[in-house]
């Protein structure tokens, strides 16, 4: 087990998730269904549902749910893996700069994101429970787990200039943070990292810490591009 912080092993999980399970319920029953989630700047997990789907009917009923991320096994034991279970609330949001955020991390939805029967839906954290491993628990509160909010409005307000910047004048560096050849844009900036993406291939970048303001992010991006250069 890391000895990370459960509460940010569990931030890094939810941001990296790229797929998830989402567990509803229809009149008592339980359903468990598979989910493209992608975490916005407070990790409020943001979903692009179709009315069509069986979840959405027991969402629209039942806005209660949780969501299951599961990251890499250390071996042939699936229970090493680590994985956070997040519970919360579903609702409908009508925001396109998080619609933005979402095809950011997942382009290849722009396919069908704007059929009349898909909406952006958004799960806030109000607990969750990480798992670093067999047998090793620790349950979080929603205080525990959502970033700093003052640090969560500062980067976005500085997210677009950070993106404009870093992909006009460093995309050398954003190709050595990345370790392959680009070229590689910012799609993504938020307190816990970043996202990178070369066509439809979107990777997740971590920092070390949570940032609280732009001025790290700038400091953080340098310590990277030297790192992987040297």
């Amino acid at each position: 087990m890391s000895d990370e912080r459960p509460a940010w092993s569990a931030r890094k999980l939810l941001r990296a998730a790229r797929a998830g399970t989402m567990a509803t319920s229809a009149a008592g029953q339980p359903f468990a269904s598979l989910v493209t989630p992608a975490a916005a700047p407070d990790l409020a997990l943001l979903l692009l549902l179709s009315d069509l789907s069986e979840h959405t009917r027991h969402l629209r009923a039942d806005p209660r749910c949780s969501l299951l991320v599961c990251g890499v096994a250390e071996g042939v034991n699936p229970q090493t893996a680590p994985r956070v279970s997040v519970a919360g609330v579903a609702e409908t949001v009508v925001d396109a700069a998080l619609k933005a955020r979402f095809l950011n991390v997942h382009p290849y939805a722009a396919l069908y994101a704007g059929f009349g029967d898909f909406a952006l839906w958004r799960v806030r954290p109000m607990a969750g429970l990480y798992v670093g491993g067999f047998a090793r628990a620790v349950r979080l509160r929603a205080g525990e787990l959502v970033p700093d909010p003052a640090a969560v409005a500062a980067i976005a307000a500085a997210e677009a200039d950070i993106m404009a910047h870093c992909n006009t004048d460093h995309i050398d560096a954003l190709a050595a943070i990345a370790g392959t050849p680009g070229p590689w844009r910012m799609v993504t900036v938020d307190v816990d990292g970043f996202d990178l993406a070369l066509a439809e291939r979107v990777t997740r970048i971590h920092w070390p810490a949570p940032v609280g303001d732009a001025g790290d992010v700038r400091r953080e991006l340098i310590r990277l591009a030297r790192a992987a250069r040297r």
